[in-house]
């Protein structure tokens, strides 16, 4: 039987993130919560003001 060899094999098929590119867009957890809460209102404004008939 053939032995194989696997590169990258000491971690065990976990990504390292930290060596990935550092992102532009950096947003902390209550920024993005207020922009979901933000879009939700929104969505809702629209279907009572303007409702699909």
């Amino acid at each position: 039987m053939a032995e194989m060899s696997m590169p990258g094999s000491s971690y065990g098929g976990l990504v390292r993130y930290n060596e990935e590119y550092p992102s532009k867009l950096k947003f902390k957890a209550p920024h993005v919560i207020i922009m979901v809460a933000l879009v939700i209102l929104f969505v809702l404004a629209l279907n009572i003001f303007f409702p699909v008939k």
